[in-house]
């Protein structure tokens, strides 16, 4: 009996005994995992988006170091010679600089591409994803305009299944066969958040549905900061109930006891006494010299203080909140009291590491859509002039972004080995402007400007200087 049972339990985390007995667990796809609990879990989250200074430390990194000060764009298309077309590409670049303004890419006029971005950035962490319409407008530099939505604007009540194309609708998105969405059903509200019972149904070639997907069932999102909730909740907990006792802990209470000595036996001889201190000073003074009367006492109340092991416990939850959420403890805390130079290096590069995932992933789902889109509009609305554009689409469409890059650690140990390796040949300039968010065009062309600036400056202090010896001889 004892083989068989040995032999029956391969793996010591399927086993059913009295340590996993009440670890319930059930397998199924991945909407019939999320979608019974994926309102709850993002109205948590935005909850402590709201309240928790933690969780808008995770959410803070992300965005400072994700989107920063924006993306920058890179036009690639090449003349007949197969060199880069330095002046179109300059044109369409300036052309999208002046359309990332409110007033041109917003259809509420209200946030810039740079805030959208934060935005989607933030989105995505909390709510789990965030939705664009592609609109088309006649106002604008360009009359092209993004529409953002929230999630909760899927209408998830409508389940059904079309009999003729046999498309059906989960969680507000319609699906075809292979689960590609077809459409989007979107609530309509009034102004001020009201439903007013009416779907909008919008195609799926004009919505940018940004979620991260993390299995192949997986047809909704679900919040990315669901692994670390629980955590960040026990903390705020703890840190409000040390805060509260450490308040107790500052405050100096007595209490005077005193003994009666004339009581007399219950009955008519009973003389009835004022069990009252009778002083008026209710509070202590610093330095306050009183007199008690006979037969009284002073005790006073001194809490236990216990709050100095709550740094320990703060510390070591929030190293856990930053692995669940792929960071380090200094890029949420801002504590750098316990690295070097090698370990906040190292730190660092591993953080950048998830940063550039996210930036990777904005790039291919939203902002490559985005400049697509942006181009098609320029060339019908003649905002730019290519004949061939439609015949030759592909090469027009060429284009590389800049994210935001980080600042240098020590920056002369980093500049030594940007150095080294350009000169060396295993590194280039572009990747290492581009790791600052830079375009290596653009310094070059600066520098340029620079030096020149520099040397009329040089020359025009050498004629002075000429000038004045001439005059001093004469």
């Amino acid at each position: 009996m004892a083989w068989r049972e040995a032999a029956q339990r391969s793996y010591d985390a399927g086993d059913n005994g009295r340590r996993n007995l009440n670890w319930n667990v059930v397998n199924g796809t991945a909407e019939q995992t999320d979608s019974m609990q994926r309102d709850t879990i993002r109205a948590r989250a935005r909850d402590l988006e709201r309240n928790s200074d933690v969780a808008e430390a995770i959410i803070n990194a992300y965005e400072r170091n994700v989107v920063g000060r924006g993306f920058k764009l890179q036009a690639k298309i090449l003349n007949k010679d197969g060199k880069e077309d330095e002046e179109l590409n300059k044109e369409i670049e300036e052309l999208f600089k002046e359309w990332q303004k409110p007033k041109n890419c917003d259809l509420t006029a209200q946030q810039s591409f740079k805030e959208l971005c934060t935005m989607a950035v933030r989105r995505m962490k909390v709510d789990g994803a965030i939705i664009f319409i592609k609109s088309y407008t006649k106002d604008g530099i360009v009359p092209f305009k993004l529409q953002a939505k929230e999630v909760d604007e899927l209408d998830t009540n409508l389940n059904w299944r079309n009999e003729k194309n046999n498309n059906r609708i989960v969680g507000g998105i319609e699906l075809d066969t292979n689960n590609k969405p077809i459409a989007y059903h979107f609530k309509e509200y009034t102004p001020d958040g009201y439903y007013t019972g009416k779907t909008i149904r919008v195609k799926a070639d004009r919505v940018i549905y940004l979620y991260k997907k993390s299995r192949p069932s997986q047809i909704r999102e679900m919040s990315l900061l669901s692994r670390t909730i629980g955590r960040v909740r026990d903390i705020n907990e703890f840190v409000e109930a040390v805060s509260v006792k450490e308040r107790v802990t500052a405050c100096l209470s007595a209490f005077i006891t005193k003994v009666d000595p004339g009581s007399s036996p219950i009955g008519r001889g009973r003389v009835q006494r004022d069990t009252k201190s009778g002083y008026e000073q209710k509070t202590l003074t610093p330095g306050m010299i009183m007199e008690l009367q006979p037969g009284e006492d002073v005790k006073a109340v001194n809490p236990s203080n216990t709050g100095s092991s709550a740094k320990d416990f703060i510390t070591s939850q929030l190293r856990l909140v930053g692995s669940g959420q792929g960071l380090s403890y200094e890029a949420i805390s801002r504590d750098m009291s316990q690295v070097n130079y090698s370990s906040a290096r190292q730190g660092l590069l591993e953080d950048q590491k998830t940063y550039k995932e996210i930036q990777d992933f904005l790039i291919d789902h939203f902002l490559s859509e985005v400049y697509e889109e942006f181009l098609n509009a320029a060339i019908l609305n003649k905002n730019i002039n290519i004949k061939d554009f439609y015949k030759n689409k592909r090469k027009y469409l060429k284009h590389n972004w800049i994210p935001a890059g980080w600042g240098w650690i020590d920056p002369l140990k980093e500049v030594k080995a940007n150095q080294t390796a350009i000169e060396s040949n295993i590194d280039t300039l572009a990747r290492v402007c581009a790791e600052r968010g830079e375009d290596w065009r653009e310094v070059i062309e600066q520098r340029a400007r620079e030096t020149e600036y520099l040397k009329e400056l040089n020359r025009g202090d050498l004629d002075n200087a000429t000038t004045s010896k001439i005059k001093a001889k004469e």
